[in-house]
Protein backbone atom coordinates (compact mmCIF):
# COMPACT_ATOMS: atom_id res chain seq x y z
CA UNK A 1 0.00 0.00 0.00
CA UNK A 2 1.13 3.53 -0.81
CA UNK A 3 -0.03 6.74 0.82
CA UNK A 4 -0.21 9.73 -1.50
CA UNK A 5 -0.11 13.15 0.12
CA UNK A 6 -1.55 15.54 -2.40
CA UNK A 7 -3.90 18.33 -3.43
CA UNK A 8 -5.76 19.29 -6.62
CA UNK A 9 -2.77 20.73 -8.48
CA UNK A 10 -0.90 19.66 -11.62
CA UNK A 11 2.00 18.26 -9.64
CA UNK A 12 -0.34 16.39 -7.35
CA UNK A 13 -2.31 14.95 -10.22
CA UNK A 14 0.84 13.67 -11.92
CA UNK A 15 1.21 11.09 -9.18
CA UNK A 16 -2.45 10.16 -8.78
CA UNK A 17 -2.66 9.59 -12.55
CA UNK A 18 0.43 7.38 -12.46
CA UNK A 19 -0.94 5.36 -9.54
CA UNK A 20 -4.21 4.86 -11.39
CA UNK A 21 -2.42 3.87 -14.61
CA UNK A 22 -0.25 1.39 -12.73
CA UNK A 23 -3.16 -0.06 -10.77
CA UNK A 24 -1.27 0.21 -7.49
CA UNK A 25 -3.31 0.21 -4.27
CA UNK A 26 -3.02 3.55 -2.52
CA UNK A 27 -4.74 5.76 -0.03
CA UNK A 28 -5.09 9.49 -0.58
CA UNK A 29 -4.33 12.03 2.13
CA UNK A 30 -5.51 15.43 0.87
CA UNK A 31 -3.67 18.37 2.42
CA UNK A 32 -5.35 21.75 2.87
CA UNK A 33 -2.47 23.89 1.64
CA UNK A 34 -4.11 27.12 2.81
CA UNK A 35 -3.96 25.87 6.41
CA UNK A 36 -0.18 25.43 6.39
CA UNK A 37 -0.37 21.74 7.33
CA UNK A 38 2.40 21.03 4.81
CA UNK A 39 4.77 23.03 7.03
CA UNK A 40 4.05 21.07 10.19
CA UNK A 41 6.68 18.66 11.59
CA UNK A 42 4.72 15.51 10.77
CA UNK A 43 4.69 16.29 7.06
CA UNK A 44 8.17 17.79 6.99
CA UNK A 45 9.42 14.40 8.15
CA UNK A 46 8.10 13.06 4.83
CA UNK A 47 8.99 16.03 2.65
CA UNK A 48 11.55 18.44 4.14
CA UNK A 49 10.58 20.97 1.46
CA UNK A 50 7.02 21.21 2.74
CA UNK A 51 5.32 20.77 -0.65
CA UNK A 52 3.04 18.27 -2.30
CA UNK A 53 3.02 15.65 -3.65
CA UNK A 54 4.82 13.04 -1.61
CA UNK A 55 4.36 9.32 -1.26
CA UNK A 56 5.15 6.75 1.41
CA UNK A 57 5.61 3.16 0.28
CA UNK A 58 4.50 1.02 3.22
CA UNK A 59 5.67 -2.13 1.44
CA UNK A 60 9.23 -0.79 1.46
CA UNK A 61 9.70 0.02 5.15
CA UNK A 62 7.64 3.22 4.86
CA UNK A 63 10.06 4.68 2.32
CA UNK A 64 9.18 8.30 1.59
CA UNK A 65 9.62 10.02 -1.77
CA UNK A 66 9.10 13.71 -2.42
CA UNK A 67 9.22 15.82 -5.61
CA UNK A 68 6.66 14.85 -8.24
CA UNK A 69 9.21 13.74 -10.82
CA UNK A 70 11.01 11.57 -8.28
CA UNK A 71 7.67 10.01 -7.30
CA UNK A 72 6.96 9.17 -10.95
CA UNK A 73 10.38 7.61 -11.46
CA UNK A 74 10.09 5.59 -8.26
CA UNK A 75 6.68 4.21 -9.22
CA UNK A 76 7.78 3.41 -12.78
CA UNK A 77 10.88 1.59 -11.58
CA UNK A 78 8.97 -0.19 -8.82
CA UNK A 79 6.53 -1.67 -11.32
CA UNK A 80 8.59 -1.83 -14.50
CA UNK A 81 5.91 0.14 -16.32
CA UNK A 82 5.56 3.58 -17.95
CA UNK A 83 9.31 3.77 -18.59
CA UNK A 84 11.53 1.52 -20.74
CA UNK A 85 14.33 -0.41 -19.09
CA UNK A 86 16.87 -0.03 -21.91
CA UNK A 87 19.30 2.90 -21.47
CA UNK A 88 18.25 4.85 -24.56
CA UNK A 89 14.53 4.41 -23.98
CA UNK A 90 14.88 5.33 -20.33
CA UNK A 91 16.98 8.37 -21.20
CA UNK A 92 14.38 9.60 -23.68
CA UNK A 93 11.65 9.44 -21.05
CA UNK A 94 13.89 11.18 -18.54
CA UNK A 95 14.71 13.96 -21.01
CA UNK A 96 11.05 14.85 -21.55
CA UNK A 97 10.30 14.45 -17.86
CA UNK A 98 13.10 16.90 -17.03
CA UNK A 99 11.76 19.22 -19.74
CA UNK A 100 8.56 19.46 -17.73
CA UNK A 101 10.24 19.64 -14.33
CA UNK A 102 12.71 22.33 -15.35
CA UNK A 103 10.65 24.27 -17.87
CA UNK A 104 6.93 23.75 -18.36
CA UNK A 105 6.05 23.55 -14.66
CA UNK A 106 8.15 26.49 -13.41
CA UNK A 107 7.23 28.80 -16.29
CA UNK A 108 3.51 28.06 -16.17
CA UNK A 109 3.60 28.26 -12.39
CA UNK A 110 5.11 31.73 -12.50
CA UNK A 111 2.64 32.76 -15.21
CA UNK A 112 -0.12 31.75 -12.80
CA UNK A 113 1.34 33.79 -9.97
CA UNK A 114 1.76 37.02 -11.92
CA UNK A 115 -1.26 36.65 -14.22
CA UNK A 116 -3.74 35.48 -11.59
CA UNK A 117 -2.57 36.16 -8.06
CA UNK A 118 0.10 38.82 -7.67
CA UNK A 119 -1.53 41.97 -6.22
CA UNK A 120 0.23 44.23 -8.73
CA UNK A 121 -0.12 43.52 -12.44
CA UNK A 122 3.28 43.88 -14.11
CA UNK A 123 2.75 43.49 -17.89
CA UNK A 124 6.40 42.87 -18.74
CA UNK A 125 6.64 40.05 -16.20
CA UNK A 126 3.34 38.51 -17.27
CA UNK A 127 4.43 38.66 -20.91
CA UNK A 128 7.75 37.08 -20.02
CA UNK A 129 6.28 34.02 -18.30
CA UNK A 130 3.35 33.57 -20.67
CA UNK A 131 5.69 33.93 -23.64
CA UNK A 132 8.15 31.37 -22.31
CA UNK A 133 5.30 29.02 -21.46
CA UNK A 134 4.00 29.29 -25.02
CA UNK A 135 7.49 28.67 -26.41
CA UNK A 136 7.77 25.47 -24.40
CA UNK A 137 4.34 24.32 -25.55
CA UNK A 138 5.47 24.90 -29.13
CA UNK A 139 8.41 22.59 -28.47
CA UNK A 140 5.97 19.91 -27.32
CA UNK A 141 3.77 20.51 -30.35
CA UNK A 142 6.72 20.10 -32.71
CA UNK A 143 7.78 16.89 -30.99
CA UNK A 144 4.25 15.50 -31.23
CA UNK A 145 4.01 16.31 -34.93
CA UNK A 146 5.75 13.04 -35.77
CA UNK A 147 5.27 11.12 -32.51
CA UNK A 148 2.11 9.79 -30.88
CA UNK A 149 3.67 10.29 -27.44
CA UNK A 150 6.68 12.22 -26.23
CA UNK A 151 9.12 9.37 -25.65
CA UNK A 152 8.14 6.32 -27.63
CA UNK A 153 5.23 4.66 -25.86
CA UNK A 154 2.97 6.32 -23.32
CA UNK A 155 5.09 7.07 -20.27
CA UNK A 156 5.57 9.14 -17.15
CA UNK A 157 6.91 11.89 -19.43
CA UNK A 158 3.47 12.22 -20.99
CA UNK A 159 1.76 12.17 -17.61
CA UNK A 160 4.01 14.89 -16.20
CA UNK A 161 3.68 17.24 -19.15
CA UNK A 162 -0.03 16.61 -19.65
CA UNK A 163 -0.90 17.50 -16.06
CA UNK A 164 0.41 21.01 -16.72
CA UNK A 165 -0.63 21.42 -20.36
CA UNK A 166 -4.27 20.80 -19.46
CA UNK A 167 -4.19 23.97 -17.29
CA UNK A 168 -2.96 26.28 -20.05
CA UNK A 169 -6.05 28.51 -19.86
CA UNK A 170 -5.35 29.29 -16.22
CA UNK A 171 -1.90 30.52 -17.20
CA UNK A 172 -3.42 32.71 -19.93
CA UNK A 173 -1.78 30.72 -22.73
CA UNK A 174 -3.72 29.76 -25.86
CA UNK A 175 -2.96 26.53 -27.75
CA UNK A 176 -5.43 26.81 -30.63
CA UNK A 177 -2.50 27.10 -33.04
CA UNK A 178 -0.84 23.92 -31.69
CA UNK A 179 -2.82 21.09 -33.32
CA UNK A 180 -0.47 18.25 -32.41
CA UNK A 181 -0.42 19.28 -28.77
CA UNK A 182 -4.23 19.45 -28.76
CA UNK A 183 -4.49 15.99 -30.33
CA UNK A 184 -2.17 14.55 -27.66
CA UNK A 185 -3.94 16.44 -24.86
CA UNK A 186 -7.33 15.09 -25.89
CA UNK A 187 -6.08 11.53 -26.40
CA UNK A 188 -4.57 11.38 -22.93
CA UNK A 189 -7.65 12.99 -21.37
CA UNK A 190 -9.72 10.14 -22.82
CA UNK A 191 -7.76 7.49 -20.91
CA UNK A 192 -9.91 6.05 -18.05
CA UNK A 193 -7.02 6.06 -15.57
CA UNK A 194 -6.33 9.72 -16.33
CA UNK A 195 -10.00 10.57 -15.81
CA UNK A 196 -9.81 8.87 -12.40
CA UNK A 197 -6.48 10.42 -11.51
CA UNK A 198 -7.58 14.04 -11.94
CA UNK A 199 -10.40 13.37 -9.50
CA UNK A 200 -7.93 12.30 -6.80
CA UNK A 201 -8.59 14.83 -5.41
CA UNK A 202 -11.12 16.73 -7.53
CA UNK A 203 -10.99 20.46 -8.04
CA UNK A 204 -13.74 22.60 -6.57
CA UNK A 205 -14.01 24.88 -9.58
CA UNK A 206 -14.68 25.03 -13.29
CA UNK A 207 -11.75 26.73 -14.98
CA UNK A 208 -13.53 26.83 -18.32
CA UNK A 209 -15.17 29.99 -17.00
CA UNK A 210 -13.02 32.78 -15.57
CA UNK A 211 -16.00 34.05 -13.62
CA UNK A 212 -16.65 30.76 -11.85
CA UNK A 213 -17.17 31.43 -8.14
CA UNK A 214 -14.87 28.59 -7.13
CA UNK A 215 -12.08 29.97 -9.32
CA UNK A 216 -12.53 33.41 -7.80
CA UNK A 217 -12.28 31.99 -4.28
CA UNK A 218 -9.16 30.05 -5.21
CA UNK A 219 -7.59 33.20 -6.65
CA UNK A 220 -8.28 35.10 -3.46
CA UNK A 221 -6.74 32.35 -1.32
CA UNK A 222 -3.71 32.07 -3.59
CA UNK A 223 -3.25 35.84 -3.58
CA UNK A 224 -3.05 35.79 0.21
CA UNK A 225 -0.44 33.04 0.03
CA UNK A 226 1.57 35.10 -2.45
CA UNK A 227 1.40 38.12 -0.19
CA UNK A 228 2.63 35.99 2.72
CA UNK A 229 5.52 34.75 0.59
CA UNK A 230 4.21 31.19 0.70
CA UNK A 231 3.29 30.65 -2.93
CA UNK A 232 4.79 27.87 -5.02
CA UNK A 233 4.00 26.34 -8.36
CA UNK A 234 2.48 23.28 -6.68
CA UNK A 235 -0.09 25.50 -4.94
CA UNK A 236 -0.59 28.06 -7.68
CA UNK A 237 -2.58 26.12 -10.24
CA UNK A 238 -6.04 24.71 -9.59
CA UNK A 239 -7.27 22.10 -12.01
CA UNK A 240 -10.87 22.03 -13.02
CA UNK A 241 -13.01 20.81 -15.90
CA UNK A 242 -10.83 22.16 -18.69
CA UNK A 243 -9.51 19.45 -21.03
Amino acid sequence: MITLYSAATPNGHKVSIALEELGLPYQLDVLDLTSGVQKEPAFLAINPNGRIPAIVDHEADDFAVFESGACLIYLAEKTGQLMPSDPKGRSLVMQWLMFQMGGVGPMMGQANVFFRYFPEKIPAVIDRYQGESKRLLRVLDQRLKDHEFLAGGYSIADIANWAWVRTHRWSGVDIDDLPHLKRWRDAIRARPAVARGIERPPSKMDLSRDGDAGAQRFSEQARKMVEMGASHQTTATPTGNNP
